[in-house]
């Protein structure tokens, strides 16, 4: 019998990833559901060339923010915190008043990094995470293309 030819994993090097910019409208989309498939672009878990231990993911731009939807009661009952380091500081707000307050990025902002690894590598495709409550964004020039959800 002959040798057998041996195949080894080919392991995706960060040299090697082509990225691409996408935008996002989130206007009346579900919030869980926005944020895994954005999670998932960031990732790069959609492209054949995936490797845990390196960033393959792309871009994502997400426009409109403010006008995302949430099922149920989670509007009025989930709460965001956020604490300064001194006692008695903890501050708590509903998503209600967060959606309709200055900073509407920060409840898809804090739902697709919760689904993104918590380490060095994570805040590395979290930093690809562009978000803006309005329809406007300052990415045009990177020419994004539109990201079918839903």
């Amino acid at each position: 019998m002959g040798a057998t030819a041996h195949k080894a994993t080919q392991s995706t090097k960060p040299a090697d990833v082509e990225r691409r910019w996408f935008v996002v409208d989130a206007t009346d989309l579900v919030l869980g559901r926005l944020a895994t498939r954005v999670a998932t672009v960031l990732r790069g878990k959609h492209r054949p060339i995936f490797t845990p231990h390196v960033d393959t993911g792309e871009y994502v731009i997400v426009i409109n923010a403010e006008k995302v939807k949430l099922t149920g009661n989670k509007m009025q009952d989930k709460k965001y915190y956020r604490h300064s380091g001194y006692q008695g500081s903890l501050k708590e707000i509903s998503a209600e008043k967060l959606l309709q307050s200055a900073h509407a990025d920060r409840v898809v902002r804090k739902a697709v990094v919760g689904m993104l690894p918590k380490n060095s590598l994570g805040r590395q495709m979290a930093s690809k995470l562009k978000v803006y409550a309005g329809p406007d964004h300052p990415h045009v020039s990177q020419k994004p293309e539109e990201m079918k959800l839903g």
